[in-house]
């Protein structure tokens, strides 16, 4: 990626950020962002690994303090995931810590949730045994 001399850019795992136009690439594709995801990713990155309160987050990319109640940084952290994972979807990258904040870090997506499969029963199969014999 050609980049002008001293421009950011943050690697997170397969993420690539450049601070100064805004371009971020998902194991080298380009990924569509709004500003304030841009600048939420921006903010994670830049601390990546570490948990970051949500009111610091909120005063990161709103640029004031976060009054009691707002939901914003929520909002555009679940915008943010699903953009995150549709473009990796073996990787997990925004993590929440209840009641401390959000972590960026990459790590393995849990394996999807397999059907429930039926335990058949001594008696279940004895009864399914005595209906085919009939």
């Amino acid at each position: 990626m050609d980049t002008p001399t001293g421009d950011e850019i943050i690697s997170v795992g397969a993420l690539q950020i450049r601070a100064s136009d805004g371009l971020v690439t998902a194991a080298g594709h380009p990924l569509t962002l709004s500003h304030r995801e841009f600048e939420l990713l921006l903010a994670l990155a830049r601390r990546s690994g570490r948990i970051i309160p949500r009111a610091d987050v909120y005063g990161e990319v709103w640029g004031s303090a976060m009054r009691k109640g707002d939901r914003s940084v929520d909002v555009y952290v679940h915008k943010l995931r699903e953009k995150l994972e549709a473009a990796l979807p073996q990787w997990r990258y925004i993590h929440t810590h209840l009641g401390f904040g959000y972590r960026l870090a990459p790590e393995p997506a849990p394996p999807a949730p397999s059907a429930p499969k039926r335990l058949a029963t001594a008696a279940s199969q004895d009864l399914h045994s005595k209906a085919t014999r009939r």
